[in-house]
């Protein structure tokens, strides 16, 4: 199984938006398994320092949920910061599933 990821960014004067594509390009399906309703993550990064964190301070459903995603089939992800941060940074969002890895990056500019 052989997911990849891209992060697309929106960015509006008073927000930043994050689009998350998680795509399965293997030839088997690739199930995805998760503890909690949180199914995907995002931060924003200064070099080593988090400077914002999609998850931070909110509650997550606590039940287990799984998800099949066919060969070549994609599921999206989104989140906004609100009022960032000037500067340039680095966007990384993360597949919270249990059983898989996916992470995608990219450079944006406020």
């Amino acid at each position: 199984m052989t997911l990849t990821g891209t992060l697309d960014t929106r960015m509006d004067e008073d927000r930043v938006a994050f689009v998350f594509t998680v795509e399965n390009e293997g030839s088997e399906p690739a199930m995805l398994s998760f503890r909690n309703s949180c199914t995907a993550d995002f931060a924003v990064l200064d070099g080593d320092d988090e400077r914002w964190r999609w998850s931070q301070g909110r509650m997550f459903t606590q039940a287990l949920q799984a998800e099949e995603l066919a060969p070549g089939e994609t599921v999206t992800y989104e989140a906004e910061w609100q009022s960032p941060d000037a500067g340039t940074h680095t966007a990384v969002a993360t597949l919270e599933a249990e059983n898989q890895d996916c992470e995608a990056r990219t450079e944006i500019s406020i």
